[in-house]
């Protein structure tokens, strides 16, 4: 008798449940590294940690979607995209808000706090990565799922590169600039997921 796995439907089945796998152990690295961001954000007064703890929790929402949709159809998928692709934008709209707060009135952040969580964020976000890349050209799904996960290595390279500008200016405009500029890729991030998913829910439709 033939294998399982030489069925199709046996090996939809297989990719489906490591996906869901992949993606449940993601969503616990970034739900908890959203609350160690957010608390150290806070109290260390660092917009670019801030921004980064909203893209943690943002990342967790977006996985939790994502494991909702694994087994559902190209147009479940779509929608799921489009909503994931909105909470990017809004999360990149308040981030931007913030920077203008800080730009308005401005404080030196503790730029010692700022480089250990964003290295620690750093590992946590290489790690989600390493697990995502197998899944990156899955389909629309996980591809929505790997985007957000190579743009936060972006954000945490700039959240160090921010530690290191505040130690050596003694200002908070470096940190300021790179909340900025993670607000930023969030939008940009954003509009290229909807974009994708509007055109998978004209495909559908058609």
């Amino acid at each position: 008798m033939a294998d399982c796995c030489n069925d199709k439907a046996c090996e939809i089945e297989v990719l489906r449940a490591r996906q869901s796998t992949t993606l449940k152990a993601v969503l616990g690295i970034n739900a908890a590294m959203f609350l160690i961001e957010l608390a150290t954000g806070i109290m260390s007064g660092s917009l670019s940690l801030l921004a980064d703890s909203l893209d943690m929790l943002g990342d967790a929402l977006v996985y939790g979607f994502s494991i909702y949709v694994i087994a559902r159809g190209p147009r479940m998928k779509a929608m799921a995209a489009l909503v994931k692709g909105g909470i990017m934008a809004a999360f990149g709209l308040f981030v931007l808000a913030q920077a203008v707060y800080k730009f308005i009135f401005p404080h030196i952040p503790i730029f010692e706090t700022i480089g250990i969580i964003g290295a620690l964020a750093l590992f946590a976000n290489s790690l989600c990565l390493a697990l995502l890349w197998r899944h990156r050209a899955d389909d629309l799904n996980m591809r929505s799922v790997w985007l957000c996960s190579r743009n936060d290595i972006i954000a945490n390279l700039s959240v160090l590169l921010a530690a290191v500008g505040v130690w050596f200016t003694g200002t908070a405009w470096p940190d300021i600039t790179i909340g900025l500029a993670i607000a930023l890729l969030f939008i940009k991030s954003s509009l290229t997921v909807l974009r994708e998913a509007v055109a998978g829910l004209r495909e559908n439709r058609a």
